[in-house]
């Protein structure tokens, strides 16, 4: 029997195992991989990567889930499962380092994992994560729309989409109102994010105004100082912060020194 999901927590339950190979497609499962996975939950995804790679650091915050989890296990050597907040957990503390991130992310958290497992591990090469549809939309949505981002802006500057897959939400317990989607990217080399995120951060934080009274309104800088550093990079004082590519945004922090 599932056990019940907790809506606090943002718990949807992977029961449609048919998605366990598009997920082992898109992540490129090889028995030496060391796979980090947020939110095991009941252990299905767990169950299919402990049979697939070498080992698996399996980060669950829900400590009612050690039984179930332990049951869809069933021994398996390989699979060290700590029982920590995902969001606060010093991952730094795994060995050996994951290099592949592989989960069903809970959906209140989904966000500020992705965007921290930047910086906060390193050693990490591919993700291959399940979100809410719209989460995924927002992480490699263009310039100019709806869905572009803080997040969009820092994903795209240290990694590359490798492709996505729509999942409905039948293939969760309990059924979610919204679709999910599984989303693969890759790290690849890019600007140092602690110099960046403050100036993307503080630019989408008040998106319907201009870019520059965001940054004023923040306290990140002056409306003087910010349109001085738009013109810097060529951009106009009344531009916003969707308008703007996530390289810009580079050229943008380096101009404010």
């Amino acid at each position: 029997m599932t056990p019940r999901a907790k809506k606090s927590l943002g718990q949807h339950f992977l029961v449609d195992e048919n998605f366990l190979g598009v997920i082992e497609r898109l992540a490129e499962l090889e028995p030496t991989d060391v796979v980090l996975e947020i939110g095991p939950g009941t252990g299905v995804l767990t169950r299919h990567l402990a049979d697939n790679v070498g080992e698996v650091h399996a980060v669950e915050l829900d400590e009612s889930l050690e039984e179930p989890l332990a049951d869809a296990l069933g021994g398996a050597t390989n699979v060290h499962l700590v029982f920590a907040d995902a969001v606060k957990f010093d991952y730094a503390t795994l060995e050996p380092p994951p290099t592949k991130l592989v989960a069903n992310l809970p959906y209140n958290v989904a966000t500020p994992i992705v965007v921290e497992s930047l910086e906060r591990i390193p050693s990490l090469e591919r993700w291959v994560v399940m979100v809410q549809r719209e989460v995924a939309e927002r992480f490699f949505a263009s310039p100019r729309t709806k869905a572009y981002g803080a997040v969009s802006v820092l994903l795209q500057l240290h990694t590359r989409k490798l492709g996505s897959h729509r999942v409905p939400p039948t293939a969760f317990r309990p059924r979610p109102r919204v679709d999910s989607a599984i989303v693969a990217f890759e790290r690849y080399p890019g600007p140092r994010l602690d110099l960046v995120r403050p100036v993307v951060e503080a630019a989408f934080a008040h998106r319907r105004k201009t870019l520059a009274n965001s940054l004023a309104h923040t306290g990140f800088a002056s409306r003087a100082e910010a349109e001085q550093a738009l013109a810097d990079i060529g951009r106009e004082p009344g531009v916003r912060a969707e308008e703007l590519a996530p390289e810009e945004f580079v050229e943008l922090a380096k101009a404010f020194g």
